[in-house]
């Protein structure tokens, strides 16, 4: 087989590069090779400000979302092995695909704590498929333990009922991944709040994949809420114990019990349970062989340069695969979310198409300030900039307002000038703090009035 791109993964990285391909080169031939049978597109994007957008993931069979692109084919395999001397790539199934560019979007698997290779009680969260299997475990748990501090863990800890839990924090504080411990105090109330209200209906369709597929794309960011999440302890509605500062040292199997294994914590603390859910974040998924090795980061992510191009010529990479290897603007940097794998993958598919015309390629304006739009404890939340002082050492300020149970405002300045905020809640001001950081002006005429609530500070800068 051949086309004249070629692009690997079927997650939102892969997809967006394969779409913004399909519309920038209608007459050229792509190729999508997905391992899922499903393909997750972007569907009902809606921008906030001029960095931020929300947007849902909807699910689609590779039939329906081949037909929306004339140019267009998406082939179910898995890549085995890149030879950029040819510029051929195979795959499992035993084709030989010949590309001129190539593009990798293979995203991340989830990084397990060790001991999940000895007990099937130990369950990552990454795919559809990993999900059914963790709701069919749990609905038979009366204690579980969950091990991580990020998005997935956060939002476990908050959905599941009728189960005791344990939750192991290596930080000081909660949802450490996105919040500090201020806001981290603001979401306190809610881990305890017995009967979880009913969210609104999610517009993102859900699609169950009938071959069962270890490494399907990354899971949406509201995966969670169309699901029941329960136990099988009636008695306890909602039981959540923080162990911070702690991770797991120790699994060991239980005999005479009621609860098949042990959690030990690296503080000695033992925990018997009938369930472990690592949410412990992710490795960047490279199952294949490759005739020139890329230049890897420390944690093993593919090194690209400001055009997503990787030390191969010819082969490019976005998303969770990859890291950014640039002098990185002030306000922006790296994490592997859903919002920055689109945008890589429809900037590395603009560069393929640059350096095909000999054109000037321009970055993205979206790698000038971190903008990320998410939900956590059924609250809206907005992080701009270095929302937690990231690359500014110890020379910042912050300015706070919180009002419990309603809004949590965090202003991060520099020498009187904004460079990062968080923004719980219905607060309006997205839109503000995205100028103040670009713009850089100088806040010292206002003082602690920025923040003030009987001002309207949106005022001052219309």
């Amino acid at each position: 087989m051949e086309a004249f791109f070629v692009i690997v993964g079927g997650g939102i990285a892969g997809v967006s590069c394969a779409e913004t391909l399909a519309f920038l080169e209608p007459d050229r031939s792509i190729i999508l090779l997905s391992e899922s049978a499903l393909i997750k597109t972007v569907v009902n994007l809606h921008a906030i400000t001029r960095t931020l957008q929300d947007f849902d993931i909807q699910e689609v069979g590779i039939q329906d979302f081949s037909s929306k692109h004339i140019n267009l084919k998406v082939i179910h395999d898995v890549l085995t092995h890149i030879n950029d001397t040819t510029k051929q790539v195979q795959t499992q199934g035993g084709l030989n695909i010949k590309y001129t560019y190539l593009c990798i979007c293979t995203g991340a698997e989830p990084k397990l704590i060790p001991q999940a290779k000895h007990f099937e009680e130990i369950v990552g969260i990454r795919d559809t498929d990993s999900v059914d299997t963790f709701i069919q475990r749990i609905s038979k748990a009366k204690t579980v333990v969950i091990v991580g501090n990020g998005g997935i863990a956060t939002e476990l800890v908050f959905k599941i009922k009728n189960a005791e839990i344990h939750w192991s924090i290596k930080d000081k504080h909660m949802s450490a991944t996105f919040v500090d411990p201020g806001a981290a105090e603001f979401f306190q109330p809610c881990l305890y709040v017995k009967d979880v209200s009913a969210p609104p209906v999610t517009k993102r369709m859900r699609v169950q994949e009938e071959e069962y597929r270890k490494r399907g794309a990354a899971l949406g960011p509201d995966w969670y809420k169309n699901l029941i999440i329960s136990g099988a302890n009636a008695d306890i509605p909602k039981s959540v114990n923080l162990h911070y500062e702690t991770e797991i040292k120790d699994v060991k199997r239980l005999e005479r019990s009621e609860f098949p294994i042990e959690a030990i914590l690296s503080n000695d603390e033992k925990i018997p349970c009938d369930l472990i859910v690592s949410a412990t974040g992710v490795l960047p998924r490279k199952s294949f062989t490759t005739e020139n090795t890329f230049d890897l980061s420390g944690d093993g992510d593919i090194q690209v340069n400001e055009f997503m191009q990787t030390s191969v010529p010819f082969i490019y990479a976005a998303g969770d695969v990859c890291n950014c290897n640039w002098k990185l603007a002030k306000h922006w940097f790296q994490m592997k979310l859903w919002t920055q794998a689109r945008q890589m993958g429809s900037y590395a598919a603009k560069s393929m198409v640059g350096h095909l015309n000999n054109e000037e390629v321009l970055q993205d304006f979206c790698f000038e300030m971190f903008a990320h739009s998410t939900r956590l404890f059924n609250f809206k939340v907005i992080l701009l900039g270095l929302f937690n002082g990231q690359k500014l050492g110890r020379n910042y300020e912050m300015l706070l307002r919180m009002t419990k149970g309603v809004e949590y405002v965090k202003f991060v300045l520099e020498d009187n000038k904004l460079q990062g905020a968080v923004l719980i809640g219905e607060t309006d001001l997205e839109e503000m703090a995205e100028n103040l950081i670009l713009n850089q002006i100088d806040l010292s005429p206002y003082g602690d009035d920025i923040l003030n609530p009987d001002i309207d500070i949106e005022d001052y800068f219309d």
